[in-house]
């Protein structure tokens, strides 16, 4: 081992322990959330003296608890919901009090510890409902997975089968708060839905049905984040450069289970070049993703060329563990019949998807989502 190895390895044990700390706090603070969330809505329901306080419940705990920073009545009113929302972090928090019953003597553990078993039954038979409805994570992995701001976020949103779709895929894709947000207020979940049923895709997750790449790519996709608004005209290797500039952004835009593999790929066919802009390679799929960029309308000369691309890839590029090739044409404007036109009857699958480089207005995304739908 050499100098620079020693202090790689000094590194990479500091991050490792570094980052098992913080998800440790980030776990022990959930808990503590969605159990003082259990305690507001125990003593409503049963405290000796709820009558008194009546509907001030929450009020009158945050005048009491300003000693204690973070106790505001907007979040304890999140905890409350928190634990409305997630009965299955009982789980969790069984285990945990079991444990924690064993280092400490604090009569408030073992007072939780039993309230929390007698509402097993009642919790889990809410529950059972819930899984066989949805694709639920068990408390474990949301405890491992989500922090509580990304709970934060979850518990806003106004369906249950919205929250597990954002579940599913912060989970899946490590998003930070900052992610998940862009995600919601894209309208990922309703753009993802356009050309599928949602309850399908969540269950299609739980029974580990392969997914279909009209289930995977979304159109339109927001690219606002690579900043060429600001520019009044940009070509396609502009478009091209911001984009690998902002790979990770753009990943997360495309969705679960891209991998980036070439920029201007060539393929040479009697002695001529021909370059694909993007090759991906989508690990659910087990198929490379060929992605053409242009600035304006799609035309069907760019169809005729993507089709060129994906023979070519069939026939050279494949592995027989791969499935098809699949072609992603991304530009600034299309028309669905013209696109249905220009490649119906194709061997390939070629999908056309518009961009947006600039975020719209949620009511201006919502047009585009209806438009889309009513084109169907």
């Amino acid at each position: 081992m050499n100098f620079d190895q020693l202090i790689q390895s000094i590194d990479q044990t500091h991050e490792f322990f570094q980052n098992r700390a913080s998800k440790q706090v980030d776990q022990n603070f959930t808990l503590r959330n969605w159990l003082i969330g259990f305690y507001i809505v125990e003593f409503e329901q049963n405290g000796l003296d709820r009558a008194e306080y009546g509907a001030k419940v929450v009020l009158n705990i945050a005048k009491r608890s300003k000693h204690i920073k973070g106790f505001s009545q907007r979040n304890l009113y999140s905890f409350k919901l928190f634990y409305k929302l997630y009965p299955q972090i009982l789980q969790s928090a069984s285990a945990i009090f079991d444990k924690l019953l064993l280092e400490s003597k604090l009569p408030i553990l073992q007072t939780s510890s039993a309230k929390l078993k007698n509402r097993e039954n009642e919790i889990w038979q809410t529950l059972s409902a819930e899984f066989d409805k949805f694709a639920v994570y068990d408390g474990a992995t949301l405890l491992s997975n989500i922090t509580f701001s990304h709970f934060v976020e979850l518990i806003q949103l106004d369906s249950e089968l919205k929250r597990r779709f954002y579940e599913l895929h912060t989970i899946q894709n490590s998003w930070s708060v900052k992610a998940l947000e862009r995600a919601i207020n894209t309208l990922l979940f309703e753009r993802t839905g356009l050309s599928t049923d949602k309850e399908a895709v969540l269950k299609s997750h739980k029974d580990k049905a392969p997914p279909k790449a009209q289930d995977i790519l979304k159109s339109p996709l927001i690219l606002e984040f690579l900043g060429l608004k600001e520019q009044t005209k940009f070509s396609e290797s502009d478009l091209e450069t911001a984009i690998i500039d902002h790979i990770q952004d753009f990943l997360m835009e495309l969705g679960h289970g891209f991998c980036f593999e070439a920029r201007q790929k060539r393929i040479t066919f009697d002695n001529e070049h021909y370059h694909i802009d993007l090759v991906f390679y989508h690990r659910i799929l087990h198929c490379h993703v060929l992605i053409d960029l242009k600035i304006g309308k799609f035309s069907h000369a760019d169809g005729g060329q993507m089709n060129f691309y994906l023979n070519y890839y069939k026939d050279n590029e494949m592995t027989p563990a791969d499935n098809p090739p699949i072609g992603l044409i991304l530009c600034a404007n299309k028309n669905d019949t013209f696109v249905e036109y220009t490649l119906g009857g194709l061997d390939n699958d070629i999908f056309v998807s518009k961009y947006l480089i600039e975020l719209p207005k949620i009511e201006e995304l919502k047009a585009l989502i209806e438009k889309d739908l009513n084109n169907k």
